[in-house]
Parts: C-alpha cells; sequence; structure tokens
C-alpha cells in the first residue's frame, strides 16, 4: 500500500502537469511582491514588529493622551492583563508562529518539487503582514505627534 505522502505527490503533480504553463507568470506575481531574498522577508518582518511595539509605545505612554488605545483585540487584552511586558511577549510569539506557518508551508510545498509555488506561497503569506504593520506604525507615529 502507498503511504499518503506518495498518494498526495503523485496527485498533486499530477494536476500541476496542466498548469506548469503558469509557473512563469506566479514567478512573476512573486518577484514582483518581493523581489530580493526571501532571508531579507524575514529580516523586514522582524524590524517592523519591533517598531510596531515601539510605535505603540510610543502612541500610549508618550503621547500624553488619556482617551487612546489599543484597537487589536489580542494586543488590547496583553496590555489589560499584563502592561507592556505581556504586549512584548505576545508580539513576539505571534510573529513566530506567522513565521512557521510561512516556512514550513514553503518547506512543504518545495518538498513537493515545486519550487517556484513554494517561493510564491511564503511571500504571500508574509507580505500582508509587512503592509498592514507597515501602517500600524505610520499610524502610530502621526497619531503620537498630532
Amino acid at each position: 500500500m502507498e503511504n499518503m505522502v506518495n498518494f498526495t505527490k503523485r496527485m498533486i503533480r499530477r494536476g500541476m502537469e496542466r498548469d506548469r504553463s503558469n509557473e512563469r507568470y506566479v514567478k512573476a506575481i512573486s518577484k514582483h511582491l518581493w523581489p530580493w531574498q526571501e532571508s531579507k522577508l524575514i529580516g523586514l518582518v522582524s524590524l517592523l514588529v519591533i517598531l510596531d511595539y515601539l510605535s505603540t509605545y510610543a502612541f500610549l505612554k508618550l503621547s500624553g493622551k488619556t482617551n487612546v488605545f489599543e484597537s487589536s483585540p489580542l494586543a488590547s487584552w496583553a496590555l489589560q492583563t499584563g502592561g507592556f511586558f505581556k504586549l512584548f511577549w505576545v508580539d513576539i510569539v505571534s510573529i513566530f508562529i506567522l513565521l512557521l506557518v510561512a516556512i514550513t508551508l514553503r518547506y512543504l510545498i518545495n518538498k513537493l518539487g515545486f519550487n517556484i509555488f513554494a517561493r510564491t506561497a511564503f511571500v504571500i503569506v508574509l507580505i500582508p503582514y509587512v503592509v498592514i504593520t507597515i501602517a500600524a506604525i505610520f499610524n502610530n507615529i502621526v497619531l503620537t505627534f498630532i
């Protein structure tokens, strides 16, 4: 009896044989979204989590405004139950889980033999976080000084 991994590989490869012509488009989308190495995307995500934490701290503590709050339910819970120390650890664990999902997905798709799709999946998982976090950082900085 064939094991499940080999069966899955065979079924995916059979389905993808028809779609191999789309690989160049998938690669173009991936390169358009993130033209650099994937390790640089991990570095950017790591930098953004730190900047998000620091800008949140500046907005909530240093702005002098009393009627402000954290809009993220998870971050709001962390601040209410443990303050900024707990928020820091919630941010670290959250980004670790996101990176783990992206890296695992990339590894599994690559293991099936679809390198281009693996890179694209990796980029598509992380780019929304990058865009949203840049907007949040910008928002925090603007609101701190307005």
